[in-house]
């Protein structure tokens, strides 16, 4: 017991050195609560065209699936709030999206904990995941007692809100487990009266088709005129349901440098988003996650805003 101890304070200790703004853990087991809620979701299609949400629905719900022998699943959460924001009445980019892909700046920190981790206990087997595999990101933070599963279905917590990345490494250690926290949405229905497409259809559930981040990002083929006029100027991602959540008065800016916006982004006007060429396109988002859509993909959405 003495050595779990020792090797959870380590970890949590070497996470905060690299960065993190929390870490929690807990025991690698089939997600109960979370199986009957996600049938339910799929069931609904609520998912849109995102297909792969249907895929490995075991291994979603599994880590033990997912990673064989594995006994914790250490939750991290990444800060990602800018300092600077974009221009008043311009077209919106979601504020994860400011700097780097943060696939890779995360994924780097996940490598060297991991290699600490070996370093320090021994030899030990996991995995890294950055919103890349059937790991249900949020359920998992909630369960290591990282924050409060929100109305708008993002974590949350009291001392920082929301606006920071999950990520996990899942491994075939055995940790001390933290305990969940409790829900402080209270009577708030800030997020699901400010959702521009009314996309959160019950407190908890959000509808993923209507959703505006999805539509911008996820959908390949034409936005449905029936969003026409409700997209709130969003080309890339939506932040209304966080924007307007009475927790994120606390966010603090970042202090990750690779976070940091290329200048053109935060200063650039309708007009010339939508004159934009491809080569400003590839310089404005040189590294950044807003290049999963393309530059054909931006240009629909900016032309559906206009």
């Amino acid at each position: 017991m003495k050595n779990i101890h020792k090797h959870t304070q380590l970890i949590k200790a070497e996470a905060k050195r690299l960065g993190f703004l929390s870490c929690g853990i807990s025991k690698a087991q089939f997600l109960e609560e979370e199986a009957p809620r996600l049938e339910k979701w799929l069931n609904k299609n609520m998912h849109g065209e995102m297909g792969y949400m249907e895929n490995h629905f075991d291994k979603r719900l599994d880590p033990t699936k997912l990673v064989e022998g594995s006994k914790s699943v250490i939750s991290l959460l990444l800060n990602y709030f800018p300092g600077e924001v974009q221009n008043e009445n311009t077209f919106k980019v979601s504020k994860y999206a400011y700097g780097q892909d943060y696939h890779h700046v995360i994924k780097s920190k996940l490598r060297e904990l991991q290699n600490y981790i070996s370093e320090e206990i021994g030899e030990v087997n996991g995995r890294a995941f950055v919103d890349s595999a059937p790991v249900l990101d949020k359920a998992w933070a909630a369960k290591s007692g990282l924050g409060w599963i929100g109305k708008h279905s993002n974590l949350l917590t009291q001392q920082v809100g929301s606006f920071y990345f999950i990520a996990e490494l899942i491994v075939d250690l055995e940790l001390e487990y933290d305990q969940r926290v409790t829900d402080h949405c209270g009577t708030c229905t800030a997020c699901i009266d400010a959702c521009p497409t009314q996309a959160i259809v019950q407190p908890y559930v959000v509808d993923g088709s209507k959703c505006i981040s999805y539509l911008t990002i996820e959908l390949k083929n034409e936005i449905p005129s029936e969003f026409k006029g409700k997209m709130d100027d969003w080309m890339f991602g939506c932040d209304v349901c966080q924007d307007v959540c009475p927790w994120n008065r606390f966010s603090k800016s970042h202090r990750e440098p690779l976070f940091d916006p290329n200048p053109q982004l935060l200063s650039m006007t309708k007009k010339e988003w939508e004159e934009i060429t491809e080569d400003v396109f590839k310089k404005v988002f040189q590294k950044s996650a807003v290049k999963r859509t393309k530059f054909s993909g931006l240009k629909r959405n900016i032309e559906f805003l206009k």
